[in-house]
Parts: structure tokens; C-alpha cells; sequence
């Protein structure tokens, strides 16, 4: 079994792809209700969070240190919903956040700008130059906010396993492969290795989200219920910052031993 993320863009019909992919594999579907918990965990309309995401990210400045704290609980809150394993997962750098787990297949769905733009203009009524403008003006914001946020370049091929392109393909058959990829490939199976590190992905993020209003630069990973929490702080607060740090990551579940690198700062 397997976890699949699937990346696109708007008008790829990648969703479609997604949701036919999870219901001909009997996996669960997710993507929406991450953005529902991050509007929560802010305090702001989901609507507004959602416009952020094709906007820029300018939204997340007006809270303290809100692009760390957002991103950091993006990470914890997918990684909790992956644990258990046949899952489809379409939006929000999953990939992203699930580097290094052997049973996860990254896949990137693209398609011809001109199959977009008549969708576009089919769904919305508008006008072909209206359409083209608006899919590159997205485009250029989807690719801006992944940059931005998480430092990655979405049309980087190397990213992904599959990189399936839809203009000549029909649906069906892109979801086919799909499936047959994830169900049959033994480089997807989920095994205990993969397991241990899904687990140890989801300690290093909770502990993260736990510091990170008051670390925000903090680098957080984790190994068998090992902790490794490298952060910057003033020479002179290097046993205070240890210890509070040692002090809020030991509260969490699973946390057996934690090992702080204190980095001596630039400034003080």
C-alpha cells in the first residue's frame, strides 16, 4: 500500500485525476481539510487563506513570524493524517513534506495551456486573452508561493516520480497508471522502514510546532524517539534556551530523549 501526492496545476484536471485515483484504489481522499485546520489554528475566514495561496503570501506577514508557524503546522498536520498509510493526498506541497518516505509516489500532473485556457473560458465565460492572462497570472503565484514558502521549484521534474501529461491522454488512462504504479511497483510498498521514518517525520514536526513561535529559525528532526533541535541563540542564554527547549519538547508524546545544539548568534 501506499501514500500518493499529486501536484497541479489549476485547469490540469489533476483533482479529477486525484479523486478518481483514490476511489479506484479505495484510499482516502485529502486535501481540503488541511486548509480548513490551518484557517482555524489562524484565526481567519478560510476564504482569506485560500486567496493567500493563489495571491502570494503577503497574508501570513501580518502574523508574528506566520510564514515559520504556518508552514510548520502544514507539515504536522498532514503528516497526521498520513500515518495510516492508502491515502491520496493533491495540494500543499505533500511531496514537500514527505521527502525521504520509501512508499510515497510523487506525482506532477501537467497539461497543454491551450486544453486549459478552453477550459477555462468554458467553466468562467470569458474571453481566450482573459483566460490566458489569468492561468499564467496563476501560474506564476502557485510557483511563487511554493518558493517562497517551502524553497521549492514546482517544475522541477526531479521532485516527482511520475510526471504524467494529459494533453494527449485521457483521464482514465493517467489514473491508471497510476494505480498500477502504486499497487504494483515494489518500490512503493510500505514497509517498516518507511513506517519508522513517517513516524519520526510527525515527532520532529510536532515538537517543531511546539517552539516554533519562540525559535522560529529552529531545525527540528527526530530518530527512534530522538529528538535533535539545532536553533541560534545569544552566547550568553545558551543554558536558559537549552533548557527551555529540553523543558516544552520533552511534554510531547513519543519524545524519549531530546539533544539541543545551541548556535552562538551573530548579533546578540
Amino acid at each position: 500500500m501506499a501514500i500518493i501526492t499529486i501536484s497541479r496545476g489549476s485547469y490540469s484536471r489533476g483533482k479529477e485525476i486525484a479523486e478518481k485515483v483514490a476511489t479506484k484504489l479505495g484510499y482516502s481522499l485529502l486535501s481540503r481539510d488541511i486548509l480548513l485546520q490551518a484557517s482555524e489554528e489562524f484565526n481567519i475566514p478560510e476564504i482569506r487563506l485560500v486567496r493567500a495561496l493563489h495571491d502570494a503570501p503577503s497574508v501570513l506577514e501580518r502574523f508574528t513570524h506566520g510564514k515559520e508557524r504556518y508552514v510548520s503546522f502544514i507539515q504536522q498536520a498532514l503528516l497526521e493524517q498520513v500515518q495510516g498509510d492508502n491515502l491520496v493526498y493533491h495540494g500543499l506541497a505533500g511531496h514537500f513534506f514527505l521527502r525521504g518516505v520509501g512508499h510515497v509516489l510523487k506525482v506532477r500532473i501537467i497539461a497543454d495551456m491551450e486544453d486549459r485556457v478552453g477550459l477555462e473560458m468554458s467553466r468562467e465565460g470569458i474571453s481566450e486573452k482573459e483566460a490566458r492572462r489569468i492561468l499564467k497570472k496563476d501560474d506564476e503565484e502557485r510557483r511563487h508561493w511554493a518558493l517562497s514558502l517551502y524553497g521549492i521549484d514546482t517544475l522541477d521534474s526531479s521532485l516527482y516520480d511520475l510526471v504524467i501529461n494529459v494533453r494527449e491522454m485521457e483521464v482514465e488512462c493517467a489514473v491508471g497508471i497510476i494505480c498500477q504504479t502504486a499497487s504494483s511497483s515494489p518500490c512503493f510498498k510500505t514497509t517498516e522502514a518507511s513506517q519508522e521514518t513517517l513516524r519520526s517525520l510527525l515527532l520532529a514536526a510536532r515538537v517543531r510546532s511546539a517552539v516554533i513561535c519562540e525559535w522560529p529559525g529552529v531545525r527540528v528532526s527526530s530518530e527512534k524517539g530522538v529528538v535533535f533541535i539545532d536553533v541560534e541563540a545569544p552566547l550568553a542564554q545558551e543554558n536558559k534556551v537549552r533548557e527551555q527547549i529540553v523543558g516544552v519538547a520533552s511534554t510531547i508524546t513519543g519524545v524519549a530523549e531530546v539533544r539541543v545544539n545551541v548556535r552562538p548568534s551573530i548579533f546578540p
